[in-house]
Order: C-alpha cells, then structure tokens, then sequence
C-alpha cells in the first residue's frame, strides 16, 4: 500500500467544501439500502454526533434542519464512516419511517433509462 500520508490518519478533519458542506449518504444500517443524500455543515455535523440524530443544511432554504423534525421520520445514527480524504461521509442510520419527502423508503426509486425514468423498488 502506498504511503497516503494525511488520506491515511486517524484525527477525524472533514473537508468542507467551498460553501462549507460535506456530502452525507445515508444507509439503512439493517440492510444497507441507500436511502437519502444531504449535506452537512460544521454545525449539523457536530449536532448529528452529538444527539445520535441526523441533522444537515438545507441548501435550497439554507438553514440547519433535523430529518424527521416534522414528520417524525428521524434517522438515528448508528455509524458515521468517512472516505479515504474526508471530503463524504457514510452515515449509517436506523430510520424511523420513510426518508424520502415523497414518503418513500429511499430516495432512490427510479432508473434511469434509454426513455426516461422507470419505477423501481417501493
């Protein structure tokens, strides 16, 4: 294995990007099913490892939100991973109901083909 210097330490320094975020994929922890992408701030990160409960920034509102703060979907976090530069992180949840706002499992419900879009899963 080549020497990766920093891509291979073990202090925890996430690399936000320009507008202060880091990617989130969010995995049911039971089975692995990928079931949302958000983002984090510094503020949401810290929140999310302190209270064991998913919180990210909304781009589109900007503003800090907790996942299920309103419909009571929240996702507990059992397991945050961090890839091998910091810049993503793999947050293992236990969900507490659908994680799509459609009221979906996943986010992740349709395939891309040669015509379009076509339902799959749930």
């Amino acid at each position: 294995m080549a020497d990766c210097g920093a891509d291979t330490t073990l202090a925890f320094e996430p690399r936000f990007d320009e507008a202060g975020l880091i990617t989130a994929i969010c995995v049911d922890d039971a089975d692995g099913t990928v079931l949302m992408v958000a983002h984090m701030n510094e503020e949401a990160l810290s929140l999310t490892r302190r209270t064991g409960l998913a919180h990210f920034w909304s781009r589109s509102r900007r503003s800090l939100w907790k996942k299920g703060e309103s419909s009571g979907n929240m996702l507990s976090v059992s397991e945050i991973l961090v890839d091998c530069d910091q810049d993503c992180l793999l947050v293992r949840v236990v969900p507490a109901g659908p994680a799509c706002h459609t009221g979906r499992r996943s986010c992740f419900y349709r395939r891309v083909t040669d015509t379009g879009l076509e339902m799959v899963g749930d």
